[in-house]
């Protein structure tokens, strides 16, 4: 049987075997692609140039977008460079590199929007002390948690995935390089060393989803003892697409990872990595500008039909 050291190179997941296929999930996926970078980028720039969207929600809206930008970039160009030249190879060294930017991605995006649930919660349960509790120092250092807790889940992932023996040949299937694919390639008792560092994940993750239930709890509770209407629908079009997001994020997350072995089906399989790995970088920027007057006024100054009138950065 094969082990790691004879495995220079990984066979992804190939979505057609027919010519017209491939191009049809080239031009899908390019269009996705394509998506996630326009409306990502547009916000990234309204965002910096826009004064008056140097806020916390703003800052950590920003760095959602780039994470966003980089964990779509992870995975859609290879898989659209394989179904363009019809191949299915990434080197082992692509491979891991795919593996860990991917986790520290989307790892470090699921902490980001938990920082983002603290800080819709003290906007509307505690916004007297919103200046204090969320300045620009707080603001960064919990956005650096967020992106160092990421890498540090990269690492340990990474290391403990490419350690592993693999017994089970180089075919993984699914279109890139992801963590229960390539263990599903390693011995049986090889795979129970995978098991610490996804307990020790799951257990912040698990606290991470909890800070947020919590802290929506207390913003639904604050929200309804609202008397004004216009407060009411203010504090739910800021808590709304967050909520929006986080939902679809967890739940596809978690059945991707978590479900039973008995219910792993390639297609199934398929659709929900492509739900939460695909999806949300593309539909992200439209969840948040949709009801964001401030945001969709700033992206309008963007276009070059409006620079006569409104200077790029103001």
């Amino acid at each position: 049987m094969p082990n790691i050291s004879s495995v220079s190179e990984f066979l992804l997941l190939a979505f057609a075997d027919t010519r017209e296929l491939q191009l049809l999930q080239f031009v899908l996926f390019l269009g996705i692609y394509l998506a996630a970078l326009l409306g990502n980028g547009l916000i990234l720039s309204a965002i910096a140039c826009n004064h008056r969207l140097h806020t916390p929600m703003y800052f950590f809206l920003l760095n959602l977008a780039l994470l966003d930008l980089g964990c779509i970039s992870t995975t859609l160009p290879k898989a659209m460079a394989n179904a363009l030249w019809d191949t299915r190879a990434i080197s082992y060294q692509g491979c891991a590199a795919q593996v860990f930017l991917f986790v520290f991605l989307i790892a470090s995006e699921f902490y980001v929007l938990t920082v983002m649930a603290y800080d819709r919660y003290i906007a509307i349960c505690k916004p007297l002390h919103y200046g204090s509790l969320l300045g620009s120092r707080a603001c960064a250092q919990m956005a650096a948690a967020a992106w160092g807790s990421g890498f540090l889940n990269a690492v340990l992932h990474t290391a403990n995935t490419f350690s592993l023996p693999l017994c089970q040949g180089n075919a993984v299937d699914q279109f890139f390089c992801e963590i229960p694919q390539i263990l599903k390639l390693s011995c049986s008792n090889a795979y129970l060393r995978e098991v610490g560092p996804l307990v020790f994940s799951v257990s912040l993750t698990f606290g991470c989803f909890l800070f947020i239930v919590l802290s929506y709890v207390q913003i639904f509770r604050a929200v309804l003892r609202m008397t004004s209407e216009q407060g009411r629908h203010k504090a739910f079009s800021t808590c709304l697409p967050h909520l929006a997001v986080v939902s679809l994020f967890v739940s596809t997350g978690i059945f991707s990872y978590l479900k039973p072995p008995s219910i792993s089906l390639p297609s199934l399989d398929l659709v929900v990595t492509l739900l939460y790995s695909v999806v949300p970088p593309a539909v992200n920027p439209l969840i948040y500008s949709m009801r964001n007057q401030k945001l969709k006024d700033a992206v309008r100054k963007l276009f070059p039909y409006m620079l006569l009138k409104h200077p790029l950065c103001v």
